[in-house]
């Protein structure tokens, strides 16, 4: 999927108008699609602590909050595992992933995450320049933080 946040005019003001009514349409409608594929069983067990963060992560992703999605997805990927499949509030993220996430590339989700969550003096991650001109870059690896979330949550059909 490529949907592009700012337009040919990179003006600094553009990032903080209201998002592009059409970009958001296409976004919403690329999710419900995603949701509907991932659903192959009748039943699932969904934690209510991550339905509601995976709601506020949708729209982060409608409206080109890359990074919001990116740090959310790990969360609600969490909250869902901590609460139906492992059924332990004391694990650490790192184990529960490994753990309970069928899928693959979750460390890298993680790392990745975690390289914007956690400064690091040394190498910086997050400068104003870079976030603004990696726009593109930021997007790719929100919409497979998206499809790497969807799949967590239908991951045990069945049940």
């Amino acid at each position: 999927m490529k949907l592009k946040l700012l337009e040919d005019n990179k003006d600094m003001e553009d990032i903080f108008e209201y998002p592009n009514k059409k970009n958001w349409q296409e976004r919403r409608i690329w999710i419900n699609k995603e949701l509907e594929e991932a659903e192959i069983g009748f039943s699932y067990i969904v934690s209510d602590h991550a339905t509601a963060l995976f709601m506020d992560m949708q729209i982060a992703y409608c409206a080109g909050a890359w990074l919001s999605v990116i740090i959310m997805s790990i969360s609600v990927i969490d909250a869902h595992l901590r609460e139906t499949e492992a059924m332990d509030n004391k694990i650490g993220t790192a184990k529960l992933l490994n753990d309970y996430y069928t899928g693959e590339e979750i460390n890298w989700l993680r790392v990745l995450r975690n390289k914007y969550v956690h400064a690091d003096f040394d190498k910086p991650v997050l400068e104003m320049n870079a976030w603004f001109d990696n726009q593109n870059e930021l997007e790719e690896n929100a919409t497979k933080a998206m499809k790497m979330t969807i799949k967590a949550l239908f991951q045990s059909p069945g049940t």
